[in-house]
């Protein structure tokens, strides 16, 4: 078994929902990244159970403590080591799923794997509760990426039948995923969040759970980043992200309305704005604050100011001295962005845009036919235990930390064959 991620940088997660702790090993991390253990804290917040009834009752305090690689606020470039230690187990409750297969569950299937020696209490190491220590290593990367200009945010897209706005795959500002950051329901219409609210609740008190979609967006990407195949951005993403407990499907960009498109409808055209290079972030000198541009901004970009900022601005072609060449520093924008920011698995410059669909909580009260392993039989049970009516609310911090994740992996490649 292997619960290890990365190229460049390599997590290994650890633990068990109701052992002692859990927690996440961070090999490869750059010595001297500055790292604000508030915003790590505050992270771990969003992602914390027993906060309202629109998650589980479990009361952790989901605190980290670091036990290596990290000393007076700096990486140190060797292992990083968090650890999250369990307070509120309650591991009576699972005493009888040693052999009761639940249904939706991966009792059946990690009894069969591991030859029945799986730790079965809660999910175990297929539990949910695994997602705290990405959150955390999330965290760590998103510090590198803030000062590089790339912003990071997700919401609430759909919870059952409800659903918000999409993001505007072109116009997508920086300050609007920090804002997302903020909201218990991260939405971008106000009056969804309370009938998303509705949903979850009317859900639970019916003993059931509710599924729902994440929208995800990165902005301020270079374009160049990922490889064709295997090592694409859309397969280093999906790979994450499939890894989160209850995922069952995402898409980028148009997604699967490109099967309903024509290929003039699905093309992004590139835009003739100022003979198409636009600023974009100098990753080897970075900014204080990220900012999308809009198309006004670009218009009234001032050349030199952008040079001095870290930013190439290109207007008319013409030629820019620079240590870098201006077709490694500016991109050229398009009309659409249907393709989510993404061609031949490399980024584009464009912002890139996923969708993640999560299953409904598995655990619920409603009477189900489970398998009983004593027997042999399919037998009616009901599941106890505390779980989440909805798991999308809380999976929004784990979205931005695997996204960041990847981002940092992906640039630390580059890094690497420049």
């Amino acid at each position: 078994m292997s619960s290890m991620w990365g190229e460049n940088i390599r997590i290994s997660i650890f633990g068990q929902s109701h052992g002692a702790a859990i927690g996440v090993v961070i090999d490869g991390l750059p010595s001297g990244i500055p790292l604000n253990t508030d915003k790590i804290r505050a992270e771990m917040e969003r992602r914390r159970p027993g906060q309202n009834i629109y998650s589980t009752p479990r009361k952790e305090g989901d605190a980290v403590e670091i036990v290596s690689g990290f000393l007076n606020g700096y990486t140190t470039g060797t292992p990083l080591c968090g650890i999250i230690r369990n307070t509120d187990k309650r591991s009576k409750d699972y005493d009888e799923l040693k052999d009761i297969m639940r249904p939706g569950h991966a009792d059946y299937t990690g009894r069969i794997r591991y030859n029945g020696f799986n730790d079965y209490r809660g999910g175990g190491h297929f539990s949910g509760r695994l997602t705290a220590p990405i959150v955390f290593a999330g965290a760590i990367a998103a510090q590198y990426l803030e000062p590089l200009g790339i912003t990071i945010g997700t919401h609430l897209l759909r919870i059952g039948s409800i659903e918000d706005n999409g993001m505007d795959l072109i116009n997508i500002g920086a300050q609007q995923l920090k804002a997302f950051r903020g909201m218990v329901f991260p939405t971008l219409n106000a009056d969804v969040a309370q009938k998303m609210m509705k949903e979850i609740d009317d859900a639970r008190m019916d003993q059931d759970s509710v599924g729902g979609v994440l929208e995800t967006a990165i902005v301020n990407l270079p374009a160049g980043l990922g490889s064709p195949m295997f090592q694409s951005v859309e397969s280093r993403l999906a790979s994450f992200v499939f890894s989160i407990p209850a995922t069952k499907g995402i898409e980028f960009g148009a997604g699967f309305g490109f099967g309903s498109m024509r290929g003039s409808e699905a093309n992004d055209n590139f835009s003739d704005l100022h003979g198409g290079q636009v600023p974009v972030q100098n990753f080897d000198k970075p900014q204080a604050e990220s900012h999308t541009l809009s198309s006004d901004e670009i218009q009234h970009s001032n050349h030199s100011a952008s040079i001095e900022s870290g930013l190439c601005f290109n207007p008319g072609n013409e030629q820019v001295e620079s240590e870098t060449s201006c077709s490694e520093l500016c991109f050229y924008p398009t009309k659409t962005n249907n393709t989510g920011g993404i061609n031949g698995g490399i980024t584009n410059g464009m912002p890139v845009i996923f969708r993640t669909a999560f299953r409904p909580t598995p655990s619920i009260s409603k009477p189900q036919q489970a398998l009983d392993m004593k027997t042999m039989k399919v037998r009616e049970y009901s599941i106890h235990g505390r779980h989440d009516p909805c798991i999308a609310i809380r999976a929004v911090p784990v979205m931005d930390a695997a996204a960041a994740l990847v981002v940092m992996d992906l640039l630390l490649e580059q890094k690497k064959y420049r």
